[in-house]
Parts: C-alpha cells; structure tokens; sequence
C-alpha cells in the first residue's frame, strides 16, 4: 500500500517541531510540504525552524513555503514564553543548506490538493490563516482534500491561552470562523484531549539513551516546554499536542470521534476565540466536524517514541548518503 499524502501547515514551535519529526518517521506518510504561518513564533522565524528541522532529519528535499504572515483581522500574538523567543525552546540548530521555496503556501496548498483530488490529507497544527486564505482564493479544495485535521479549539475545557481560548483559534478566530464552516470534511483534535498527551522527562531520557542529534534537539526544546508547563500549569512534564494530531493522519484508530457542530467566537472582545460545541444539539445544525472525545494517549506515546528512536537511525543514514 503507497503511503498517504500529506500537507503540514505549521507555526513551528516546539511540538509542531516533533509533528514534523513524526511525519518523517512515518514511512505510512508522504510528506509532501511545509506550509508556515505565523503564530507560536514570527514567520520568519517559523520558516528557519521548519527548514532547519527537516535538515536535522536529512530531508531537505521536502519543500517549505511562506504563508500568511499576519491572522486575517487582528493584530498578531506569538509566544515566547511557550516555546522561546525564536521558537525552539533552548535547541539551537545549525542552518539547513535550503531556502524556502518561491512560491506562496497558500498557492502550494491549492495546487497540492487540486493535483489529486480525494488524495491529499491536510493537517494544520498552527492558527488557520493559509487555510482560511486557501478556500477564498480556491474554494474548490473544501471537496478535493481529502482530509483536514485540525489541532485546535477547547470544547470541554477551559482555554491555554485565556480562560476560554485555545491559542490556535485565539491567534485567528477569523481564519477557524471560514475554515469550520466550509465544508471540508474535517477531524477536529481540541486541547481538552491534547492537554493529557504529555511528554515527560523520563522520556526524553529515554530518547537520549539512543544518542544523536534528534535526541539531543527533542531535550534542548522540550526542556523550555515542560519548563513552562510545570510554572504555569503545574504539571511534570508537556503536552505534545501537534504531534497527535499528526498521528491521526496514519493511526486513526487512536482516536474516537464524535460528529458535532462546532462553531467559534469572533465578535465579543471578552470571549473571542472560543470555540463552542454543540453536544446537545439545541442549535438544529448539522454536525460541521468530527471530535476527537477520546484518545488512547499511552499507545500513542509508545508509537511516538518508538518512532522518534528509529528515525535517529535513519535519519542519521540519509544524512551520510546526502553527503
């Protein structure tokens, strides 16, 4: 069986940079773009990170493209204190030998998608602007992706960014407004399950027993992040959202879904980026995404470590054949 193609549209930041690591651990997967915005981090930023990460796996020949810098209305909001000041926690990593490529995310995402209709599955992981621009400018593509999985939105939870919004949606609730209502057929993976996905220190130990260069990254970064989460949400150890939703992409039995008509806030100042779910059905409207209510993290973060010690191995024979 051929793997599945992929697009992924990121903000990359710490765990958008294991999502990325994942897809190339997935030999289920194609991978064939980067797409970047803006969002844990400038785009400029995002850009050298996705770059320079697909460098360290030994796959530089997967294109990277800029997006949409900015969300749609309103101001931009990135975060430093969540991932560092250029994204990566404290990982330094040396300059990948390629640029991003010329053509824009959102064409690449149109023309991608258009290419092999019913083919491509789409995982955005970062606020929804490329997305959002993608169905204005194409709106064709809402029924030739195959898929849209989107991390994103709190249904049952409070927010991580304020007490009510998830940050993806926060950044661009505009963007998540056009993408939910469009019509794409569309997997729905909300910080309320993220938040229990957590990577722990004993894991990244683990990792490090292996040795590389991967290894070595995942502890510089996520050293920063489990850092944060144990000062402002108590726990040991961090949530590694993006890369779950990347597993559903290849490993859709991790989750259970649930068809829901989900909508987000965009004109109260006090509540803007909510998302609001629809579990009781009192609006009448029929279901826009499919839930994930439940997900068996424990074989989840099996698979991810598992993943992540073999692709040190293969990563490290590419980079070899490179040169």
């Amino acid at each position: 069986m051929s793997p599945s193609r992929v697009l992924l549209d990121t903000d990359p930041g710490i765990d958008d940079a294991l999502a990325i690591l994942l897809a190339l651990a997935a030999p289920e997967l194609d991978l064939a773009a980067l797409t970047v915005t803006g969002g844990n981090c400038p785009l400029t930023d995002g850009l050298r990170n996705g770059l320079n990460v697909l460098a360290l796996a030994g796959a530089t020949h997967i294109p990277v493209a800029a997006g949409v810098a900015l969300p749609l209305i309103r101001p931009p909001i990135t975060a430093p204190e969540t991932h560092g000041d250029r994204g990566l926690g404290y990982a330094i990593l040396p300059a990948s030998p390629v640029l991003p490529v010329a053509e824009h995310g959102v064409d690449l995402l149109i023309r991608e998608i258009m290419a092999a209709p019913g083919d491509v599955t789409l995982v955005a992981i970062g606020p929804l602007t490329n997305v959002a621009m993608a169905i204005r400018k194409e709106p064709r593509i809402t029924e030739a992706v195959r898929e849209l999985i989107i991390m994103g939105g709190a249904l049952l939870a409070e927010g991580n960014v304020t007490e009510l919004a998830e940050f993806n949606f926060y950044v661009d609730p505009h963007a998540a407004h056009i993408v939910l209502h469009s019509g794409m057929p569309i997997i729905l993976l909300p910080w309320d399950i993220t938040q229990h996905i957590r990577l722990t220190q004993a894991d990244v130990d683990r990792l490090l027993q292996v040795g590389g260069a991967i290894p070595q990254f995942i502890a510089d970064a996520t050293r920063f992040y489990i850092d944060f989460h144990l000062r402002h949400f108590g726990w040991a150890g961090c949530s590694i959202n993006d890369p779950a939703a990347l597993a559903l992409a290849f490993q859709p039995d991790l989750a259970r879904l649930q068809p829901i008509y989900v909508d987000v806030e965009i004109t109260s100042p006090l509540t803007l980026g909510k998302s609001v779910a629809d579990f009781q059905g009192k609006t009448g409207k029929p279901a826009n995404v499919r839930a994930v209510v439940e997900f068996d993290q424990e074989r989840f973060m099996a698979l991810f470590l598992e993943r992540m010690e073999a692709l040190t191995h293969t990563a490290a024979q590419r980079i070899l054949a490179e040169e």
